[in-house]
């Protein structure tokens, strides 16, 4: 396959086959080992800390933001696979002058989908790649949401409080939880939010994400006075955000957070 085209519309002239691959993003790379590529990926970031043994024994090309070109070029990789939201434009530019490049833009559940399929065609894995995309699938198939919707605001940045808003997979993935963005008229896919403006937006509740930003119990208090009333949880940030293998395990996840909120399990 001298050329496919990727998320972002753009021609990658890749291998027939691939021996060499780099990941930019944490979420594709547990996607890549899933896919049973072991040896065939020679590095990723330092924020790839799934699987743990690869994180462990793979080079590391620097983080999603800032990847160090010298070291990708020294692994002389066949194939990068990075990410339009995670990744710099910058870097992505730079890398695709000299080597392929094949990005993903992931904003609901379809386009994870999509791109599991897609990696698995480009990698000789398509048949393990259908089979973890279908489980995905059907696993939010049988999702229970919410009977009556709850707006959330769901936080990912503190100093200043930043919020998934519309347009993100994490969005798709509260839709799908039943739950209605309380962010959704802010500007930005990522809004931040002053204090008086997260009041404003007045959330039954707040959900407080595991990653980027390490949410603590001690955050709970702090926004309990901005939002007085609404309860306020911390949240698995993998289970909501990240889009590759991840995601089998995410359905039973949230199923366990819709009962939490609903009163019990449901029927």
């Amino acid at each position: 396959m001298p050329f496919v085209t990727d998320h972002i519309g753009r021609s990658v002239n890749v291998p027939d086959t691939l021996r060499r691959i780099i990941s930019l993003v944490p979420s594709q790379t547990e996607l890549l080992h899933d896919l049973g590529l072991g040896d065939r990926v020679v590095g990723i970031t330092k924020f790839c800390i799934h699987p743990e043994e690869w994180y462990r024994t793979k080079a590391r090309v620097g983080g999603t933001k800032k990847v160090d070109l010298e070291k990708v070029r020294a692994l002389k990789p066949d194939l990068i696979i990075g990410n339009k939201e995670e990744n710099t434009q910058a870097d992505i530019e730079a890398l695709a002058r000299e080597l392929p490049v094949w990005i993903s833009d992931i904003r609901t559940l379809d386009d994870a989908l999509d791109m599991v399929r897609r990696i698995g065609a480009l990698t000789g894995t398509g048949a393990r790649a259908e089979a973890i995309a279908q489980r995905i699938a059907d696993g939010f198939a049988d999702l229970k949401p919410l009977a009556s919707p709850l707006s959330v605001a769901y936080l990912i940045w503190r100093d200043p409080w930043m919020a998934a808003g519309t347009g993100t997979f994490i969005d798709d993935m509260l839709r799908r939880c039943g739950f209605t963005n309380a962010c959704a008229a802010l500007p930005g896919r990522y809004p931040e939010l002053t204090p008086a403006q997260l009041a404003a937006a007045d959330p039954d509740i707040l959900l407080l994400s595991s990653e980027p930003y390490p949410f603590r119990e001690r955050h709970v208090s702090e926004l309990n006075m901005i939002c007085p009333g609404a309860p306020v949880h911390l949240v698995d940030g993998e289970a909501f955000s990240w889009y590759g293998t991840r995601l089998l395990g995410s359905p039973a996840y949230f199923q366990r957070l819709i009962d939490r909120m609903s009163g019990g399990p449901r029927t």
